[in-house]
Parts: C-alpha cells; sequence; structure tokens
C-alpha cells in the first residue's frame, strides 16, 4: 500500500481527506489496518476548537482523531521479543486486536506508581496530542491504516467478540469510576453498594454504557437525564427504570420526582455523563446526603459555574473525577460487553455506521440530539459487506 486515507482535522470546525504516505513500522512498532473507530465526544470537542483536554495541554491540529479503534495487526516491526497484548497473548499479523489510546510517560511519578497513563505529565494519545504534521503521520484512528508507537498496549479481541462490539471497549473502559465506587463500599456506609440507586445525568453514550456497567454491578433502580427523547429512549432499552427530559421539566419538579422514587433520599451514586458544567450542580442536588458522586463528562474546559462548598460538606458528599480509560478495565469490559449482549441490546448505542469518505457530514449528524454513538468504517469494502447482510 502505497497511499493511506485519513479524515484530518486541519483547524476548528474544518475536516478533510487527505492521503499520507504509508511508512513501515520501524523497531518495536506496528501498523494497524483500522477495521472501525467510533467518534468520541472529545473528538466532537477537538473538531469544535475546544482543543484543552488531556493535562490540560492544548492539541496541536492538524490532528487525525479517533481513539475507539479495533483493527487487524498489519505488519510488526523488528524486535527482539515477540509482540504480545496487554495480558501476555502472542500476537500476529491478521490478528484483531483494540488499541489502548494512551502511552505511559515510564520516567514520571504517576506512572511509575500505578496511576492511569492519562495523568502523565507529558501525555502521549493517539487522535488527541499525537498530530499529523510529520511522518509517520497516521496516528489517529479515523486512517485506514494506524502506526502504533513502542509502549502501545493492545489487546487481542477473541474470536467470538463481534468488532461492533469491541469498538465500545474503550468507552465502556470509561465506566471504571463504578468499579471504583464499589471498592469504596468496603468501608461502611461508603460507595455504591448492591441495591443503590443509581442516577445517570446524560444519556449519550458514556451515560449509556454507565447505565449498562450500573445493571451489571447490582444497581436497584436506575435513572437517566437527558435532554434528547431518542437517547432516553435508548437508555430505557438497556435497562433505565425511569427516565426524565430535562428540556421538559423544571429543576424543583425534577427533584421532587427523583426525592420521590428514593423515599425523599436523593440518589445513592450520581454520574455526571452530559459534559456541561451546569450539571455538575444539578447532581449535587439529587445527591443523598454521604451519597458518592463520580464526574466523567466534563472532559474539556466548558466554562465555570458559581458552587457554594457548603453543599458538598452538608451533604458529606464523596467525590471522585474520572480522567479516561484504564488498561485493566479493558479485557473484562470486552467480555462483559459480549456477555451482557445476551440480555441486552446493547449495539443499540451504534446508531449510525458510516463510510470514512463520508466523515464530513457524519460529524455534523454526530452534534445532534437524534445520535448516539456513529461508527465509521475505515475499509470501506467492509462497510459494504455489512450494508449487504
Amino acid at each position: 500500500m502505497d497511499k493511506v486515507l485519513a479524515a484530518v482535522i486541519s483547524s476548528p470546525g474544518r475536516i478533510e481527506l487527505r492521503e499520507f504516505p504509508y511508512t513501515p513500522p520501524d523497531k518495536n512498532c506496528v501498523t494497524l489496518k483500522v477495521e472501525m473507530c467510533g467518534i468520541c465526544g472529545t473528538d466532537k470537542h477537538t473538531f469544535l476548537g475546544q482543543n484543552v483536554q488531556y493535562g490540560g495541554k492544548p492539541i496541536e491540529y492538524p490532528v487525525i482523531p479517533g481513539h475507539e479503534i479495533v483493527g487487524r495487526i498489519l505488519e510488526i516491526g523488528p524486535r527482539e521479543e515477540k509482540l504480545r497484548d496487554f495480558y501476555g497473548s502472542v500476537l500476529r499479523e491478521g490478528d484483531r486486536v483494540v488499541v489502548l489510546p494512551n502511552i505511559s510517560c515510564k520516567d514520571d511519578y504517576f506512572s511509575a506508581h500505578g496511576f492511569p497513563p492519562y495523568m502523565c505529565p507529558d501525555p502521549i494519545d493517539y487522535g488527541n496530542q499525537l498530530n499529523c504534521k510529520s511522518p509517520p503521520y497516521l496516528f489517529g484512528g479515523w486512517s485506514e491504516i494506524m502506526y502504533l508507537l513502542p509502549g502501545t498496549k493492545l489487546f487481542k479481541v477473541p474470536d467470538e467478540v463481534p468488532s461492533n462490539l469491541a469498538v465500545l471497549t474503550e468507552p465502556m473502559a470509561v465506566t471504571a469510576g463504578l468499579d471504583k465506587a464499589k471498592e469504596f463500599s468496603s468501608v461502611n456506609r461508603e460507595g455504591f453498594r448492591f441495591g443503590d440507586t443509581v442516577l445517570v445525568i446524560g444519556a449519550g453514550p458514556i451515560g449509556l454504557l454507565h447505565i449498562i456497567k450500573a445493571r451489571m454491578l447490582g444497581a436497584d433502580d436506575i435513572i437517566a437525564i437527558d435532554k434528547s427523547d431518542y437517547r432516553l429512549s435508548i437508555a430505557k432499552e438497556l435497562s433505565a427504570d425511569f427516565t426524565f427530559n430535562i428540556s421538559k421539566t423544571d429543576a424543583d419538579t425534577l427533584k421532587k420526582s427523583v426525592y420521590d422514587i428514593t423515599d425523599g433520599r436523593g440518589a445513592d451514586v450520581v454520574v455526571e455523563a452530559a459534559g456541561t458544567p451546569e450539571a455538575f450542580i444539578q447532581g449535587l442536588q439529587l445527591l443523598r446526603n454521604g451519597g458518592f458522586y463520580i464526574e466523567v463528562g466534563n472532559f474539556v474546559s466548558a466554562g465555570k459555574v458559581n458552587i457554594d462548598p457548603h453543599l458538598i460538606l452538608s451533604k458529606n458528599a464523596r467525590i471522585i473525577g474520572i480522567g479516561g480509560d484504564e488498561a485493566t478495565s479493558y479485557g473484562p469490559s470486552m467480555r462483559m460487553l459480549m456477555r451482557w449482549s445476551r440480555y441486552l441490546p446493547i449495539e443499540r448505542i451504534i446508531s449510525h455506521r458510516f463510510p470514512l469518505k463520508k466523515v464530513t457530514e457524519v460529524l455534523q449528524i454526530s452534534l445532534s440530539l437524534e445520535s448516539s454513538k456513529i461508527v465509521l468504517y475505515m475499509q470501506e469494502d467492509q462497510f459494504q459487506m455489512r450494508n449487504e447482510k
């Protein structure tokens, strides 16, 4: 292959298709033939010019976006040892894998002490901090071929897991905040306990995956809040017990409804996945005293809100921020998505599928409230095969 087609955000609000030269992998590097890649909220932020994300470091344009990646190993560069995935399985050319988009710095405090790679002070992120200004260019998932650097963590996809579930692995791994809340439950009265009420603000893909995860982990009532009836209908299908359209429900009515559902206490666990500063305040108001709050939505700085710290103190609230995924969540996420697809229509999270060449119109659709997860097919023949089924 001489030329590789990729989608490039060249500047805020501008995306275009470009061809790049194919570069064979150097020592300890790998090239990946991308099958499909999801459109994440961070990609939309990058497109809109909201480019201060991981570690507070601005993204430099032009960039090939995309970090929710599943593909097949095309070439393995020279190496002294066999290429292995995160769990030790030997990888060969042609194997299907999911890619962890963050590479650890290795020599900083956070990496040395086991913190997630996205906490590295000088982040190295596919589809984000790695731009396409210079060779080998192909550092994002919205490309027919990706170039993977040394230290990239790969996860082999079991044969029984279809790619349209595997592509949800990365966003599902972001739900690790609920796992952390479970860990807190080992302390009396803390965390996310079996039979707790979980309230999710924002029924986009990340919110929907938190609904699924909450059900997996033993939630009782699950409440979903959004301003899109379309997304709330999917939340219902994915096991939400109560849904409220915030654009049709005033704040007092919403609070009364949530407190009625929870016998006057408020939600035991609140997940803010809407990504608006105002939603953070709303979540605190709906949290019970002593409740557990997971902030996962405000990934970029979208503004400021006034908050009275007394509200946090008086509620004795426990608040944690989740800035991304963790490698240890990938394997369990992939397996549990497959297992729970027997009981829930998980593929409903994917609302649209398009070939790479339609990326310009796809981004506009992704900004609509009538969409959920959108997946791009990087290989035209695979997209055509899917449509023929």
